[in-house]
Order: C-alpha cells, then sequence, then structure tokens
C-alpha cells in the first residue's frame, strides 16, 4: 500500500510538471509541503511584485526533486539540507545541482508515544530512524547530545556510510536503533507505535501535526548546524535573473519573520 501511494504521488507530479508552461517568467519550484511550499506560498506575491510567477508543485517524495530538476522539468527545487544534496551530487556526478540560496534550518527531534522524558527511557528501547543515511549521522549525533549514546572520537556527522557498531562507544540504556523506514513514512510508524522512540525530521512532524519543541523529548541544536534546508538548481541556471529573484526574496526579511512567526522556532530562518 505505501508503495502504491508514492507511486501515485509521483504520477500526479509528473503530471503536474507537464502541465506548467515554461517561460523566462514563471518559476516551477518541487517543494515538500511543510514548511517549503508554505514559505514559497508566503513568497508569490512578492516575486509576483517582481515580476514572476511562482509556480509550486508539492511533494511527499524526497528521491524525485533531483533527478526532476537536473532533467529540467522544473527550475528548482526546495525540500532537502546540504548534506542530502551533497550524497546527490556524488551519487549522480553527470546531474549534478548546485545550491541556489541557503534558507532555513529545521531541528530534528526525538519523539515517543508514551514516554514522557530521557529519564524515563527503558532499559533496551527500539529507536526507529530513517532509512536515509544522509541523516544518519545527525541522528546518532542527536542522541549523542541527549546523553544517550557516546560516539567514537573520529566520528564524522556528515557521512553517507556509518556502520553504527562502530562508532558507538557506549550505549548504557542498550537501545535498539533501526533504521529502515523511509523519512516520509516516519510519520505513519510513530501513529502506529511502532517503536518506542522516533527520530523525525521537523517538516515531517509538522506535516504529522506535531509541535517539534512541544511534542518532542528532546531537539538537537542548532548552533554551528550544517543541515540547513536549501534550494537546489541545474548550473545553468544559478546565475539566472529568475533564480537570483528567488533567492534575494527567499532570504529577505519578510520571509525570515514570516518563518519566525508562522514556526515560532520549529523552523529557524538560516543567518550567515
Amino acid at each position: 500500500m505505501k508503495r502504491i501511494i508514492t507511486l501515485i504521488t509521483l504520477l500526479t507530479t509528473i503530471l503536474t510538471l507537464a502541465g506548467c508552461q515554461d517561460n523566462k517568467q514563471t518559476i516551477k519550484v518541487i517543494a515538500t509541503s511543510k514548511p517549503h511550499a508554505e514559505i514559497l506560498n508566503f513568497a508569490k506575491p512578492l516575486l509576483k511584485a517582481r515580476g514572476y510567477d511562482l509556480k509550486v508543485i508539492v511533494t511527499s517524495d524526497y528521491y524525485f526533486p533531483n533527478p526532476a530538476v537536473a532533467a529540467g522539468d522544473a527550475d528548482a527545487n526546495f525540500f532537502q539540507h546540504v548534506p542530502f544534496l551533497t550524497k546527490y551530487n556524488l551519487d549522480n556526478p553527470n546531474k549534478t545541482l548546485e545550491i541556489a540560496s541557503y534558507v532555513h534550518i529545521e531541528p530534528i527531534g526525538l519523539y515517543a508515544n508514551t514516554i514522557a522524558s530521557l529519564d524515563a527511557i527503558p532499559n533496551g528501547s527500539k529507536v526507529l530512524l530513517s532509512n536515509s543515511t544522509s541523516d544518519h549521522g545527525r541522528a546518532l549525533n542527536l542522541l549523542a547530545q541527549a546523553g544517550l549514546i557516546a560516539l567514537s572520537e573520529d566520528f564524522d556527522i556528515l557521512s553517507t556510510s556509518i556502520n553504527f557498531s562502530e562508532v558507538i562507544t557506549s550505549n548504557p540504556k542498550n537501545l535498539v536503533i533501526e533504521a529502515n523506514v523511509s523519512p516520509d513514512f516516519l510519520i505513519s510508524a510513530y501513529n502506529s507505535k511502532e517503536a518506542d522512540l522516533y527520530i523525525i525530521n521537523s517538516n515531517y512532524a509538522l506535516e504529522g501535526n506535531l509541535n517539534p519543541l512541544i511534542d518532542s523529548i528532546f531537539i538537537e541544536s542548532t548552533g554551528n548546524n550544517p543541515y540547513v534546508n536549501i534550494v537546489a538548481v541545474t548550473p545553468s541556471l544559478l546565475n539566472s535573473d529568475k533564480i537570483k529573484a528567488l533567492a534575494e526574496i527567499l532570504n529577505s526579511q519578510a520571509v525570515k519573520d514570516f518563518i519566525t512567526t508562522t514556526y515560532g522556532g520549529s523552523v529557524i530562518p538560516y543567518t550567515n
């Protein structure tokens, strides 16, 4: 059933992309719904004042937007953080994308259905995290920040090939860590109570009507955080007028204020 839903979503997105006419004054951006599409929808009138018509194509799939932009089916995408794009570029050296704008940070959180605090986590608890290898270092670092595990001195948070048993040097609560769920199905797993603990990206938490600041039992620090969410484009469009306009608007004070007001700390505007 999950596979069928994903295929339907992809087909709908492809048809939407095919129906958008391309011109220099239209900017087509593929985005996940929260907060990315919401931020883009706020930016629409600001771009309209600059003479651009912003078309937002919403998807829940993490692996479709980069190939779609690389193929020219959209001008840009807005759904991923820097390490995710880095891994995509390494895996697709002939179809690489560039960062057009750094926009915001979505701190990930540790969630539980019935456990109210870190101290209450029982021995042997199952921790569920996504199968996206670009998030594995981040997830382990979150557990380390929470004091639940210790990591080796040579631990690389940005590595996409982490052997959990090698980098975890201490696990006093004997946590059972499983990374076998697609990022967009973590909320479904949470609602189905498939584990004791869940590490969920804030965009999916928001889509699942969770407030990361209130509903998580621990949330990551945003200081010196490398997981900035970005707008990605092809190298040929990077310096185009419409992408420059998009980047300027998304980094405007108006958009920063919208992010701060709307998400109250669950999403944080990027600052240099």
